[in-house]
């Protein structure tokens, strides 16, 4: 039984709030289960896909938090 994480950012939307729509995760569920199905072979009611939302002060990019390093790549 394949289990799919799929992490997107919570940015642009207020705390608690989602940045994707029920109808924007429907999508993916149903995208990478048929792509499991299609290349593995994985049967759609053995696919389990997880979407997590990550806060914006929850992840770094190039071994700063995200805010920082945009602020440095914007000033250079």
């Amino acid at each position: 039984m394949p289990i799919v994480t799929i992490q997107v950012t919570r940015e642009g939307s207020g705390p608690g709030r989602s940045s994707v729509t029920p109808e924007e995760k429907a999508q993916l569920i149903a995208g990478v289960s048929q792509l499991l199905l299609d290349v593995l072979h994985k049967p759609l009611d053995a696919t389990f896909v997880v979407i997590e939302e990550v806060e914006l002060e929850n992840w770094g990019w190039g071994g700063l938090p995200v805010p920082e390093y945009r602020k440095r790549r914007a000033a250079s």
